[in-house]
């Protein structure tokens, strides 16, 4: 029969447990809250619309949060069953395609699932094998590596801008689909997103961070410059699926205008293309701390304590 104490004490230790979930709970609502809201929307008027509001966004978090836990048990997995698994992220600026690596890697062990965002080559890496510099980057057994943006920028960005020559750009068509090939072969599995959104839609999300100071480092004069050029990319774009969509590395296109949809529908889908099985793990027991008779913990100079300004 537990004391009076221990009940106590037993109930405060889950008072502070749920106090932490919910902490947990809000920085997912924050980071929602970047997301903004459209200009011409004052948001939900009525009750029943208030209730739908928050019905939509109380489903939203359920789901994401139990993808989350689908994805902790895929991470397990990969890691006891050495599984290397590769996800490419390709699509317009503004397509969403931060935001949902942002939620896949959010619950996993950094040290499992990393992100390649590899920045635009130096003057070194533009005279190497097109392919070597993404090959440093690719895992090991037991790793996730997820491209935002990958060698498909010869397809999309650097055929637009200029930046590859006609033979450099037909080259890549003749080797990604051998190199993806290798891979596979390799036992690297590769899983493709191409996320897609409308005119209108990436119009408005420019807009949203052209107004937004937390936001407008995300624009940069060639995001621009690839607003005016929406038809060249487009046509980019379907010579691209059309040509590097191969059996063992097939495209696949998420719908992305709704962004929680978006997150939803390409977190599932992952799930989905991974044979991950449960791994069943002992029970962990917290050990007892040891206390030493000798032990007397030195103070800390005043001068290194950060100042408690809140």
């Amino acid at each position: 029969m537990p004391t009076t104490n221990q009940t106590t004490t037993e109930k405060e230790m889950f008072d502070r447990i749920h106090r932490e979930m919910v902490d947990s709970f809000d920085e997912e609502l924050e980071m929602e809250l970047e997301d903004g809201v459209r200009p011409d929307s004052q948001g939900p008027r009525t009750p029943e619309e208030k209730d739908l509001h928050k019905e939509e966004r109380r489903r939203y978090f359920q789901e994401l949060f139990r993808l989350q836990g689908e994805l902790v048990k895929l991470q397990e997995w990969v890691v006891s069953s050495g599984h290397k698994l590769v996800v490419i992220f390709e699509g317009r600026d503004s397509a969403g395609k931060g935001g949902v690596i942002k939620r896949i890697t959010q619950r996993l062990n950094p040290r499992v699932c990393r992100v390649a965002a590899l920045p635009a080559p130096n003057n070194r890496e533009r005279t190497q094998w097109y392919f070597q510099r993404y090959v440093s980057h690719l895992p090991g057994a037991g790793e996730i590596v997820l491209f935002d943006r990958s060698w498909y920028n010869r397809a999309g960005v650097e055929r637009v801008m200029g930046f590859c020559t006609d033979k450099q750009y037909e080259e890549f068509f003749r080797s990604v689909p051998e190199f993806e090939k290798m891979l596979i072969r390799s036992d690297i599995q590769l899983v493709k997103y191409w996320f897609s959104i409308t005119d209108e839609e990436q119009g408005f999300r420019f807009s949203c961070r052209i107004n937004d100071p937390l936001k407008q480092w995300k624009l940069s004069p060639m995001d621009l410059d690839a607003r005016s050029r929406w038809e060249d990319y487009t046509k980019a774009k379907e010579v691209m699926l059309e040509r590097t969509s191969i059996l063992e590395a097939p495209w696949h296109v998420v719908q992305a205008v709704d962004k929680k949809k978006a997150r939803l529908n390409c977190i599932h889908h992952l799930l989905s293309q991974v044979p991950y099985e449960e791994v069943h793990r002992a029970p962990i027991v917290l050990p007892e701390r040891v206390h030493h008779p000798d032990y007397h913990r030195k103070p800390v100079p005043p001068q290194m304590f950060v100042p408690e300004i809140y």
